[in-house]
């Protein structure tokens, strides 16, 4: 399937950018999820201009959380367009699973394309499975800081209730810190924290 979007400025076309989904696992370890291409854009000089240049990148997202999974395109590439195509490795096939990117690298001012590109996404394959495995992990962590026995007293509203306390969470912080980085277990965004004060006492604040 295809996405377009616009570029977030400038006069540029829309770009077309890869969507596909695919379960991992079996029975009922089994996961839905969404691989998406979308480019990263980031400003490069170029005869003493700033010119923007779109690395692609492949997301991982299952409705709930998201991943950038982390490039696919070469490092000066200029990518106008993707494709993904997938194949698992279940009944019916040879047993090889298979994440294949196909992407338009931008041509120069006298050129409006250089041709289709395909890159066979192994690493990146066995990082969305490492990715699946620690939100599973992190699930799992979740739901054991509220006891049963918590569950059925706790006043509704609260977050140990008889319901599924990570359905719908979207990140979780911890004590996964880095300096001034407060990471987020299931390896979304993560917080800054800002030191400060607050009526004398030291405090900190996270965003």
């Amino acid at each position: 399937s295809r996405v377009w979007g616009n570029k977030h400025e400038g006069d540029e076309k829309s770009v077309g950018s890869g969507f596909i989904t695919a379960t991992f696992g079996t029975g009922d370890e089994q996961k839905k999820v969404m691989l998406v291409t979308l480019p990263v854009y980031s400003k490069a000089e170029n005869e003493g201009e700033e010119k923007e240049k779109g690395k692609l990148h492949l997301w991982l997202t299952d409705n709930t959380h998201i991943v950038d999974i982390g490039p696919v395109s070469g490092r000066d590439e200029d990518v106008a367009a993707s494709s993904l195509l997938y194949k698992s490795g279940g009944s019916g096939t040879d047993g090889k699973e298979e994440l294949i990117a196909l992407y338009e690298k931008k041509g120069g001012e006298d050129e409006s394309s250089l041709g289709m590109v395909p890159v066979r996404l192994t690493a990146q394959l066995q990082r969305v499975k490492d990715v699946l495995a620690t939100w599973k992990k992190v699930d799992k962590q979740v739901s054991q800081l509220c006891s049963s026995g918590a569950a059925e007293v706790t006043a509704p509203g609260t977050a140990c209730t008889a319901d599924k306390i990570t359905a719908g969470l979207v990140g979780f912080l911890s004590g996964n810190f880095s300096d001034d980085t407060w990471r987020d277990e299931y390896l979304g965004v993560n917080a800054t924290v800002k030191k400060g004060t607050k009526e004398g006492v030291a405090a900190g604040v996270a965003e």
